[in-house]
């Protein structure tokens, strides 16, 4: 028994410069550095943050932003993330009140989620193939569409695909960017999205139409009133 305890306390001698050299090498790599494996002709395994010296070596990639947060959510939540991933479809052609009432439903739960704004006429004809329709916002948990904000038919929806009631999403966690619908093919310029209550170029032009002096006719009709609401031509709120 003596024999053995010393054999057991000699090899561990020996391991420890080792795993000290490994742990001083995991220090000095930065936490975004790529990282390297390959094996030596004898078969020893090598890493390091710098290409190795033969081919047919494994790259171990670095996470994504998105990637990392994922990774860093609780099971149950990443769990109905990955099952039954949560869209949001908006707009900002005007403003609109249901839009900031299903976004602020969605982070109150903390729900991880992907928002798609709806601008152009390739983004219109995404939604219409979408949902057949041009109704904002729309809500798509996995493969369940919910167009139009109902608070309580969208809580059904997220509870059905098995998310958390309460909040959990880490500290420090961060939405992503909206994006369009249908994005602009690569090299195409997009053009800058109007502010929420600048008039379209028509309506523009059409005031300062109005402004103009002009002398009324003898036979002049009363102009018609303006459409009630803040939803663009062919857009339901």
């Amino acid at each position: 028994m003596e024999n053995r305890h010393q054999g057991g306390g000699r090899r561990g001698r020996r391991m420890l410069p080792v795993l000290l050299l490994l742990a001083a090498f995991a220090a000095s790599v930065p936490a975004a550095a790529q990282v390297y494996k390959w094996t030596d002709a004898k078969g020893t395994v090598h890493y390091g943050d710098t290409p190795p010296p033969q081919r047919g070596a494994s790259q171990l990639r670095t996470p994504s932003r998105e990637e990392g947060q994922a990774a860093a959510l609780p099971y149950e939540l990443a769990r109905a993330v990955k099952a039954s991933p949560v869209t949001l479809y908006t707009t900002v052609l005007a403003p609109c009140a249901a839009c900031d009432q299903g976004r602020a439903l969605l982070r109150a739960r903390g729900i991880p989620y992907t928002e798609k704004t709806v601008n152009t006429d390739d983004d219109k004809e995404q939604l219409r193939q979408l949902t057949g329709k041009l109704e904002l916002p729309v809500l798509v948990v996995g493969s369940r569409r919910i167009a139009g904000f109902e608070g309580a038919a969208w809580q059904d929806a997220l509870s059905a695909a098995a998310y958390p009631r309460s909040a959990q999403l880490p500290p420090g966690y961060r939405q992503a960017a909206p994006q369009a619908a249908a994005p602009a093919p690569a090299g195409v310029p997009v053009p800058p999205a109007r502010e929420q209550n600048a008039p379209a170029p028509d309506e523009a032009a059409a005031r300062a139409a109005e402004q103009q002096p002009r002398r009324p006719s003898a036979r002049e009709t009363t102009p018609a009133k303006p459409p009630t609401g803040n939803a663009p031509p062919g857009f339901q709120f």
